[in-house]
């Protein structure tokens, strides 16, 4: 690797101060929150406005706001952005803290459809795909994406009196038994199912957040019976958080959801 550039550090440093905060900040601010010389952050502040990076805020002389420049990259970063594409890399990272099967899978209507998959290396797992479509309310991401619902869309989807279909004795069937586990699920940011599309298999998950800090995925560890224990399960909701959280900042969100 080679040698970090300080200037280059330093003007990164101040821009990312502009995250926190009320967006405004004068040289003095800077000066203070990160130790530097007087001179050196006017030389850098000088450089950062006359590149756009930060303009000077109307009304209040000697304080800066971001300017147009990181939102022009922003942008361009965004219009980059591939869901699936970045999910296999998250979901590749956690499976091999966990190694366990891994998977990101966004909402349709009443189903899942699982964009990005990666297999645990044991002999023992569960056994899908990459584009498999389930019913939501059989699985903890699709708990996760309908807990994530605003009540008039959840209703719509799911009204009072709707058959849910199992696809294993302990499936729920009943929108009002749903209801109440999405309010749980709301709660806690956690969606768990325990042998509820797999007789032989329980899942955790975790939403995964746009810029807007909108739910447009949710990110699952599916675990064998065999491997599953409530220690177990504690710490797989940690690392499901922690990977959809990943995630949720490369598609440009920012601060708790």
């Amino acid at each position: 690797m080679g040698r970090l550039v300080p200037a280059v550090t330093r003007a990164l440093d101040i821009l990312e101060l502009f995250l926190d905060g009320d967006g405004t900040l004068s040289a003095p601010d800077i000066v203070r929150r990160l130790q530097l010389p007087r001179t050196t952050v006017h030389e850098l502040v000088t450089t950062l406005a006359a590149r756009k990076y930060i303009v000077p805020v109307t009304g209040q002389p000697g304080r800066y706001r971001l300017g147009v420049r990181p939102y022009q990259l922003g942008s361009r970063y965004a219009e980059q952005l591939d869901l699936a594409a970045e999910g296999r890399q998250v979901a590749r990272s956690v499976a091999e803290t966990c190694d366990e099967t891994v998977h990101v899978a966004i909402l349709e209507d009443t189903d899942v459809i699982y964009i990005a998959k990666v297999d645990s290396t044991h002999a023992v797992r569960m056994v899908s795909a990459a584009g498999r479509r389930l019913p939501a309310h059989c699985t903890s991401v699709g708990k996760m994406l309908l807990a994530s619902l605003p009540e008039q869309e959840l209703a719509a989807r799911v009204p009072d009196g709707a058959e849910l279909a199992a696809m294993t004795p302990n499936s729920i069937t009943d929108p009002a038994v749903l209801r109440e586990a999405l309010d749980e699920i709301r709660r806690r940011g956690i969606a768990v199912e325990s042998r509820e599309s797999n007789p032989d298999v329980s899942c955790v998950a975790a939403p995964v957040r746009d810029r807007t800090g909108q739910v447009v995925a949710a990110l699952s560890i599916s675990v064998p019976m065999v491997r599953w224990s409530e220690e177990r399960r504690a710490e797989l909701e940690q690392l499901a958080a922690k990977g959809a959280a990943e995630l949720s900042e490369r598609l440009g969100h920012r601060g708790a959801a």
